[in-house]
């Protein structure tokens, strides 16, 4: 009864997120109560496999006993305070950290990570400005990406359900080829496919550098494109056009970084460093809102003056708050101390193995891994795919959210090896099922 009364007050309260509200009138929304590990529990005491890590940000599972301890302690001595002419030692501990995982610095705080693609792409045309170059105000991305819904982000997206409606208010961006290797030709190697991209967009900058602010680009994995994956070697050549054409690299690293791709960045594994790196989702745990901008010193000197106006005058009023920051922190020393990213590896070839029957299966296409993250495209020609799947799903104690007809897995990174047993199984069973 508790789940039902929920459920219809929020349907006529609440205007939910990435939703089209009139849905619910057939698919009821699901009340969680609380949650534990992979699991959420429902007032029912119903329970789902978060195997979707409630949108990318739960990496360490609900309830983390020391992120709640470091919440509990840090809500003692100081909740908030503003960081324009304030600091606190959170902020700077965390700095400090992200400075030395990364190889950047001088981190900006915001709250999400649209937020924070705001901030890099107004960096980035500030920089030009500053350093004399006023002319350089456009941008390129790829296409499928997914960068955020607040208008500047909006521009560098390439996902028509998300910009079309709101296309007279945007500014213009290029969008280049992917590198996705599902659109490779017969014979044709992700490396080799990668390649040939890599090439378009040197010929793109090579025309167009001189008027080209920074290419946005989400390393190795587009993920809202229904976890498009690529190989490094793209990511590496397009860094260095960058570096040869003067124009910025922003990484949006948002959902693949802390550890997602197996390497706390992906642009590890592509030896790259971007001028900009945009993180938050998992950054905190899943806890709290935040996100983070990191830069090269050259960037930050180009700001650094007595005139006000050269300076980053941006601002959010909970920027680098101190319980988001002690969560993020709490996040970083499990993730470093209790060795995580090395047992993910153990932990992705298990469920790998496990998935050959998935991968096999006549309606599955393009099954993939990369890190922490699989993906299969399912053979369907219902418009209705994914959300049935969804409400199937539900059924089985999985909380699924397919991408179009693209299923994936991206848990929480403390799924146990019998939780991995029961999501596979599950899904296969749900892959069977379909009419």
């Amino acid at each position: 009864m508790k789940n039902r009364d929920l459920a219809e007050r929020s349907r006529k309260a609440v205007w939910h997120p990435c939703t089209q509200m009139k849905v619910h009138e057939r698919f009821p929304l699901v009340p969680i109560e609380r949650g534990k590990g992979v699991w959420l529990y429902d007032f029912d005491g119903r329970r789902y496999l978060d195997a979707v890590a409630s949108w990318w940000v739960n990496v360490l599972g609900h309830a983390h006993p020391r992120i709640n301890a470091a919440l509990r302690e840090q809500l003692e001595r100081l909740e908030h305070v503003m960081l324009a002419g304030f600091t606190h030692e959170p902020v700077v501990e965390l700095s400090e950290r992200l400075g030395a995982l990364t190889g950047l610095g001088h981190c900006f705080y915001a709250s999400d990570g649209a937020s924070a693609i705001e901030i890099a792409l107004k960096m980035s045309f500030h920089y030009w400005r500053n350093a004399g170059q006023p002319e350089k105000r456009r941008y390129a991305a790829l296409s499928g990406g997914y960068h955020g819904e607040t208008l500047g982000a909006l521009s560098v997206t390439d996902v028509p359900l998300f910009r079309d409606a709101y296309a007279p208010l945007l500014r213009q961006s290029t969008i280049v080829p992917s590198p996705d290797w599902r659109a490779a030709e017969p014979g044709e190697s992700a490396i080799e496919y990668a390649i040939r991209r890599a090439a378009d967009l040197e010929s793109y900058l090579e025309k167009n550098h001189g008027e080209t602010a920074a290419l946005v680009i989400e390393p190795l994995v587009q993920c809202a494109a229904g976890m498009a994956m690529y190989h490094p070697e793209y990511l590496r050549r397009a860094s260095k056009l960058c570096e040869r054409y003067e124009v910025h690299l922003i990484a949006d690293e948002i959902a693949v970084g802390c550890g997602r791709t197996g390497t706390f960045l992906a642009c590890e594994q592509a030896s790259v460093l971007p001028d900009f790196l945009c993180l938050s989702k998992g950054l905190s745990g899943g806890y709290l809102p935040l996100s983070v901008v990191l830069t090269t010193e050259r960037v930050y000197q180009a700001f650094y003056d007595d005139e006000v106006a050269r300076g980053f005058l941006h601002s959010h009023s909970y920027t680098g708050n101190p319980l988001a920051c002690s969560a993020a922190l709490a996040t970083l020393a499990v993730l470093e101390e209790e060795r995580v990213l090395e047992a993910n590896r153990a932990k992705a070839i298990s469920l790998t193995a496990k998935a050959r029957g998935i991968a096999s299966h006549s309606r599955v296409r393009h099954f993939r891994n990369i890190g922490m993250i699989w993906a299969f495209d399912v053979d369907t020609q219902d418009p209705s795919f994914g959300r049935r799947f969804q409400a199937a799903a539900l059924e089985r104690e999985l909380l699924l959210r397919p991408l179009g007809r693209t299923v994936y897995f991206m848990p929480p990174y403390v799924i146990a090896p019998e939780e991995i047993e029961l999501l596979v199984e599950r899904t296969a069973q749900l892959i069977d099922a379909l009419e």
